[in-house]
C-alpha cells in the first residue's frame, strides 16, 4: 500500500492541508495513521463520504499481470503496443518487434543498422510510464502527477544534460508544434492549474471529457518535449480511472490524430472519430483476452 503526506492528498484532491489534517484527527480518512506528529495517508484513500470507485476488470487484470510478472497476456501486449505507437508517432526509429525484443529481454538485440540511444532510453522508459499509471490510475490528475510522468519519461536522455531542458518540470523556453504557437512559460503553471480544476470538477467523465482534457492540454503544450506521450499517458490512464475503454493512437492514425487536435473545437467530430476506432481495436483485444468492459 502506498502512503502519502497530509500534503500531498491535499494537493491531488484540491483541498487545504488543514481540512485533510481535521478529518485524519477525527477518524474520516480511512486507514490514515499517525507516525510521530505526522499522518500518513493511503493513496488510493476515499474521500470522507465517498466510496471508492470500483476497479474495472481491465486495471484488475493489468494490475495482476503487472505484479505476476506474466507474458503474453493484455499488460505485456499493452506495453509493447503503446510504447510503440506513441515512441513511432514522436520519431522514434525502433521497430515494433526491437521494442518487443527491449521488454522481453531488457536487452537490446539490434544486428542491422545502428540505433538512436535515445530512442532505447526512452522505451525503458515508457515502459515505466505505463507501470506508473497501472499503479496509480484512481489517484486525482494534479500537476504534480503530470510532472512525474515526465520525469520517469525524460530521466537519462541526451535532453536531460542540457542546462534548459527541465526534466520533470515545465518548460522554460518558448516552443512550438506543427509550426503553431503554444502556451508561454510564463504562463503555463497558471493554465494547467485552471485546465486540472476544470477537469476535476466533472464528477461522472465520458470519453468526450478526456479527449477534451487531452486536446486542451497539447495545446498547452507545458514540457519542453514530451508532450505528446505524457498527454497520451494521460489519455490512457483517466480511461483505466474512470471505466472507459482505453484507446492507442497508431501510425495509421497519426495524421488523422493531428488534423484532430488540430479542428477541436470547431469540428470535434475528427478526433472524437479517431480516438473510437482506435478504442474499437482495443477492444479487439479485450475480447480476444476475455475481459470484460
Amino acid at each position: 500500500m502506498d502512503l502519502i503526506t497530509v500534503s500531498r492528498f491535499a494537493e491531488q484532491h484540491g483541498l487545504s492541508e488543514r481540512t485533510v489534517r481535521n478529518w485524519c484527527a477525527a477518524g474520516k480518512m480511512e486507514g490514515a495513521f499517525l507516525v510521530g506528529k505526522t499522518w500518513n495517508i493511503p493513496a488510493d484513500a476515499p474521500l470522507p463520504g465517498k466510496q471508492k470507485k470500483r476497479v474495472s476488470p481491465l486495471l484488475k487484470r493489468l494490475r495482476e499481470e503487472k505484479e505476476g510478472r506474466v507474458n503474453g497476456g493484455i499488460y505485456h501486449r499493452t506495453q509493447i503496443d503503446l510504447t510503440y505507437s506513441s515512441n513511432h508517432i514522436e520519431g522514434s526509429r525502433l521497430t515494433h518487434e526491437q521494442t518487443r525484443y527491449i521488454f522481453e529481454t531488457d536487452t537490446i538485440g539490434i544486428t542491422d543498422g545502428s540505433a538512436n540511444v535515445d530512442d532505447i532510453i526512452e522505451t525503458t522508459n515508457h515502459f515505466r510510464c505505463i507501470d506508473f499509471i497501472i499503479d496509480r490510475a484512481e489517484e486525482r490528475l494534479s500537476e504534480s502527477f503530470v510532472k512525474e510522468i515526465h520525469r520517469i519519461l525524460k530521466t537519462g536522455t541526451s535532453a536531460s544534460r542540457k542546462p534548459w531542458f527541465n526534466v520533470g518540470d515545465y518548460k522554460k523556453l518558448p516552443n512550438e508544434v506543427g509550426g503553431n504557437e503554444t502556451c508561454p512559460p510564463e504562463e503555463v503553471h497558471a493554465r494547467m492549474k485552471a485546465l486540472f480544476a476544470d477537469y476535476n470538477a466533472k464528477r461522472d467523465k465520458t470519453l468526450e471529457d478526456i479527449i477534451d482534457l487531452h486536446q486542451r492540454f497539447e495545446v498547452i503544450h507545458p514540457f519542453q518535449d514530451g508532450n505528446g506521450r505524457v498527454g497520451r499517458l494521460v489519455l490512457f490512464k483517466e480511461c483505466l480511472s474512470n471505466g472507459i475503454v482505453p484507446l492507442i493512437i497508431t501510425e495509421d492514425l497519426k495524421l488523422f490524430y493531428y488534423r484532430g487536435l488540430r479542428e477541436w473545437g470547431h469540428v470535434n467530430g475528427y478526433l472524437t472519430d479517431t480516438c473510437l476506432t482506435a478504442q474499437d481495436s482495443y477492444k479487439k483485444l479485450l475480447d480476444y483476452f476475455k475481459i470484460k468492459y
